[in-house]
Order: C-alpha cells, then sequence, then structure tokens
C-alpha cells in the first residue's frame, strides 16, 4: 500500500499547493445598473503569468477594474494575499502590491520619463539609494528607458510609451500587476517587443494577470489562462492545453458562430 512518503515528491507537493496570492470568487460587476461581470472564479498563483482572453466586450478590461478597485463588485469576493480587498480603495489595494497597467499607453506626455517613473513611487516612503535601486532594476527590464531619461514622454514612439507605463508600475516593486492590452494599437514589431518584456517578467518572480487580443503569442507565453464570454470565464488551463484543443475554438470564437 502506497504510503505520502512513498510519493513522488511532485506528488506530495500538489496534495497541498500553496494558497493563490490572487483569488477571485463569484464576482461581479459592471457599470450602474449595467452588468458586465457575471459570476466569475479564478485563482493567479505567486509567480506565474496567467493570460486572460477573450473577444472584444467580453468582460476583461471591466474585470481588472473590479479587481484593482476601480469598480466596486456588486457580490463575490476579491483576496489577494490571503486578504479580503472586495472593499479597498484602488489607493490601498496598489500599496498592498497589486498595481495595474491600463489599456491605452497611460503615461503623462508633458513630463519627461524619469518624471514619470517618479510617479510610480507616490505614496511610497523610499530612501534615495532606494529609489536608485529600483530606477536601475527597473533599467536592466527596460534599458532602451535608461537613455530616454531627459525625453518627454510624448516623443517616444507607441511601443516605447507602453514599455514606460509597465516600468511605471514596476517601480514600485509589486507582487503583482494586472496589464491590460499592452499590445493594443501598436504596429507588428512594437506589439512583439512589448509582449516580449513582459515574458521577461518572469524571471523577477513577478505576478502577472495579462489582457491582450495577441490571442497565440500570449498564450504561448502564458503559464495558465481563461478564457471569457459575455461576462462568464467558459473555458480554463494550462495555456498549452488551451492553445493546442478545442476549448479555445469553442469558446473564443463562439460568438461568431451565435451570430449565423
Amino acid at each position: 500500500m502506497s504510503t505520502e512518503q512513498d510519493a513522488p515528491e511532485g506528488s506530495r507537493m500538489s496534495a497541498t499547493p500553496e494558497p493563490p496570492l490572487l483569488r477571485l470568487s463569484g464576482v461581479h460587476s459592471g457599470y450602474g445598473p449595467v452588468p458586465v461581470v457575471h459570476d466569475v472564479t479564478l485563482a493567479v498563483r505567486e509567480g506565474e503569468i496567467c493570460a486572460l482572453i477573450g473577444a472584444n466586450g467580453a468582460g476583461k478590461s471591466t474585470l481588472l477594474r473590479t479587481i484593482s478597485g476601480l469598480l466596486r463588485p456588486t457580490a463575490g469576493t476579491v483576496e489577494f494575499a490571503g486578504t479580503d480587498i472586495t472593499r479597498d480603495r484602488p489607493e490601498a489595494i496598489s500599496l498592498r502590491g497589486l498595481v495595474q497597467v491600463p489599456e491605452g499607453r497611460r503615461v503623462f506626455h508633458g513630463l519627461t520619463v524619469r518624471e514619470n517613473l517618479e510617479l510610480g513611487l507616490w505614496k511610497r516612503k523610499v530612501t534615495a539609494p532606494e529609489e536608485r535601486e529600483r530606477l536601475e532594476w527597473t533599467f536592466s527590464l527596460f534599458p532602451v528607458l535608461e537613455h530616454k531619461l531627459r525625453a518627454r514622454a510624448e516623443v517616444l514612439s507607441g511601443g516605447e510609451q507602453q514599455l514606460l507605463a509597465i516600468a511605471q508600475a514596476l517601480v514600485a516593486k509589486p507582487r503583482m500587476l494586472l496589464i491590460d492590452e499592452p499590445s493594443l494599437g501598436l504596429a507588428p514589431l512594437a506589439a512583439e517587443r512589448v509582449l516580449a518584456t513582459v515574458a521577461k517578467l518572469r524571471t523577477t518572480g513577478l505576478t502577472v494577470l495579462l489582457v491582450d487580443q495577441a490571442v497565440e503569442r500570449v498564450l504561448g507565453l502564458a503559464d495558465r489562462a481563461y478564457v471569457m464570454r459575455t461576462g462568464r470565464i467558459v473555458a480554463e488551463g494550462p495555456a498549452a492545453r488551451l492553445r493546442e484543443g478545442p476549448a479555445l475554438q469553442e469558446a473564443y470564437l463562439g460568438t461568431l458562430a451565435d451570430s449565423d
């Protein structure tokens, strides 16, 4: 008869998995009387890149805004690092280490690259040496920005502005990033560069929940994925399995079939 001692190490580990860093349970949210997200339950483990994919209007960005506190859920709970943050304000959630990079390259165009990065330290008590250390760490991931510290953000290319938006969040040294549509509106080469940089975040131990329309590329860099359709999670699993199996086509393209 097999015992726990006889069991392979991997099976013992899987029997007692670490609790997820982010956990959503039965979350509903929307805009005023208009419901958008319906009964969403998901979990993201520490150190993984998790993709959230689906057609336009599926509710992905609304879900990220709900997690980060920009929208208040109408039902369900959001937990981060074992703490219920469902009713926390956005700045309190950010200070806990859960930071959102919104879509649309949201940087301050009239400020320099350095000034934009320094805004990432807002309300964070860091010494001058700590600030230098954080900037140097960020530049190791985004070397192109180090050479443009004095340039205003408005003169950067679209891809560089998106990298700056991600870098601004990273300067805060978060435990987890919510990244919304980083390749949106970029030329193919710039989009590829931005997503390659997101993939590099794996080496830092950072946890990422990533939304993007570049489905094949995102599933190629993610560990696991959730598929949304009309505000609901309709498929989930290892990214490689979703990428190769029928679940993605059935869930993601189902909106096309429904319109026939």
